[in-house]
């Protein structure tokens, strides 16, 4: 058994797959499975390593991925609109 254990881990197995259920091009459920049986070593020796880049699993990713970009537009955003206002509000009506 330990034999067949340290062969997994070593060569890996995994099963990935999406399902999505829409109605009328509206998402109604989506279910992601990704299924990883083998050391984190020969993971990212294959190249795998979604788990750190997925929002969903990692803080990390979160910080560093489209949330820290949304954040920093949204921030750009609202100076140039309160400087519009303000050039608005100069100008009168």
């Amino acid at each position: 058994m330990a034999d067949i254990l340290e062969r997994v881990l070593d060569k890996g197995v995994v099963i990935a797959g999406d399902i999505k259920i829409n109605l009328l091009d509206i998402e109604l459920l989506t279910i992601k499975l990704r299924l990883l049986i083998v050391s984190v070593d020969t993971a990212r020796e294959m190249g795998i390593d979604w788990w750190e880049h997925d929002p969903s699993l990692s803080s990390r990713a979160r910080a560093v991925g489209g949330q820290a970009e949304l954040a920093d537009e949204n921030t750009r955003l609202r100076a140039e609109l309160t400087a519009l206002r303000e050039r608005a509000a100069e100008k009168g009506p």
